[in-house]
């Protein structure tokens, strides 16, 4: 999440879906249909035309330059002089995954930790400072990763170096920052699970379809283990994985690449690489019957989400999967919008979330229902348009409109300097090469519909199935 607490989504248009998060979200009550619809498709015809220009070819060349330091450290360089400002990201390999019960949640509450204080530059300094130089910051954690950046003036590059490495080398756990910090997360995590009820539907959800895996907890952590997370935890944590040969540096923007390198040398080349670090184990075994739980909660409308275990990101299914996502429920005219909000009239919103994961993660549905409907109407139109996918054959207009949707989010992600930084750092860390980032167009347009009808037969059958429904209490 981010340090706001308000949500684990950087600035701009997110391409992965994180866990907190669904991209591919549609519903609102119908009104001002025709003109809505006119508007829709307009921006897609200028969006379209856009991806015509940019996306011809089948790759992406973004000239990255790649360094490295004797500790461990990963720099990725991308000159970009259009404009005199530069995107400053530091990739660290961790997320919930490599928490364990009793300390779930730490890696979001070190993210608060790292705008504190460290030895150099006391606590709230980070940001004083950097704004105080026309620049800003944020950070987000999830499942898998956790990413710091700034946007800042090309001048103020030393700055940020300087702020960044200090904070890695020097993170201040001082204990009257940590006990207030601890509360603010307690607070984030009753706001946004224990008193929302999509948040807490989501969290049962994961619960339930993961015995094994870390994906069953929340990123934010059980309020259990934020009560009984000490200093010595935190430190022994951080010093495990926000450690240079854990991270990754991206650099976006208007500078000078042997400068950077030398700049980056001379402030964190001093750091002394950390412990390596253990991947946790992938122990959750394959789900044999569908799984059935009830949020009962206060409530206007009653929900329903139903999720599906499918494979993590360097599968050959996970970017079938974005194209069938989009089919189902990006935009108005999504096959589930259509069935449920639009001609069915039946649910007010309908949306879906799948992201990258580096293990095996869920692909869930959403939809809150009108007044005096049923969830289990949602849920015979949504396993209906699954059946369907899987024994016919996607159209080809479909399937194309489909894939330049995709293209056009590839592109709005590409737009801005903060953008390819974070494509870059998690193309870099979630498929293990930001190379993968260059040919994803091709991979996109190998897909046919045949590839859409088997993934649909592989992963979204009624064994593989986890549902959670919400039952509206009234206040």
């Amino acid at each position: 999440m981010c340090k706001s607490g308000n949500s684990s989504i950087p600035n701009g248009l997110r391409f992965v879906l994180l866990r907190t998060s669904a991209l591919c979200s549609t519903g609102r009550v119908a009104g001002a249909i025709l003109v809505r619809t006119l508007i829709t498709s307009l921006l897609t015809a200028v969006i379209l035309a856009a991806v015509a220009a940019c996306c011809t070819a089948k790759t992406i060349d973004l000239s990255v330059q790649r360094d490295s330091l004797e500790n461990g450290l990963h720099i990725l360089l991308l000159r970009e002089s259009t404009v005199p400002a530069v995107s400053y990201y530091t990739c660290y390999r961790v997320g919930s995954r490599n928490e364990r019960l009793g300390i779930t949640g730490i890696s979001h509450f070190i993210e608060h930790m790292m705008f504190n204080g460290a030895k150099r530059h006391g606590p709230k300094e980070y940001d004083e400072m950097l704004e105080s130089n026309g620049g800003s910051s944020n950070a987000y954690t999830t499942n898998d990763v956790t990413f710091y950046y700034a946007d800042f003036p090309s001048d103020k590059l030393e700055l940020v170096v300087n702020l960044d490495s200090d904070r890695m080398e020097n993170l201040a756990f001082e204990p009257s920052s940590f006990e207030a910090e601890l509360g603010v997360v307690r607070e984030e995590r009753r706001v946004g699970s224990d008193n929302d009820v999509t948040g807490k539907m989501e969290e049962e959800l994961y619960a339930g379809a993961f015995t094994a895996s870390p994906y069953q907890w929340p990123v934010v952590g059980w309020m259990g283990d934020l009560m009984r997370i000490t200093r010595e935890d935190a430190l022994r944590y951080f010093k495990t994985y926000y450690t240079p040969n854990n991270a990754t540096i991206v650099v976006v923007g208007d500078f000078d690449p042997a400068k950077t390198v030398s700049l980056i040398r001379q402030y964190y080349g001093k750091i002394p690489a950390g412990p390596r670090v253990e991947e946790p184990p992938d122990s959750e075994e394959e789900q044999i019957g569908e799984r059935r739980l009830k949020v009962e909660k206060e409530a206007q409308l009653p929900a329903v989400m139903a999720g599906y275990h499918v494979p993590f990101a360097l599968s050959k299914d996970a970017f079938v999967l974005d194209v069938l996502q989009t089919i189902l429920t990006k935009g108005e005219s999504s096959r589930l919008y259509r069935k449920l909000v639009d001609e069915g009239q039946m649910a007010l919103s309908v949306r879906s979330s799948y992201g990258w994961s580096i293990d095996p993660g869920l692909f869930y549905f959403y939809v809150e229902m009108k007044p005096n409907r049923r969830p289990e109407e949602a849920e015979a139109v949504l396993y209906g348009e699954l059946e369907k996918l899987g024994k016919e054959r996607v159209d080809e207009k479909e399937l194309r409109k489909a894939k330049n949707l995709l293209k056009a989010d590839l592109l709005r992600w590409l737009k801005t300097n903060n953008g390819k930084a974070d494509a870059i750092g998690t193309f870099e860390v979630i498929f293990g090469n930001w190379t993968r980032l260059e040919t994803i167009i091709d991979s996109y347009e190998a897909i046919n519909a045949e590839d859409v009808q088997r993934v649909v037969n592989a992963y979204f059958g009624e064994k593989n199935r986890t549902v959670t429904t919400l039952v509206p209490l009234a206040p």
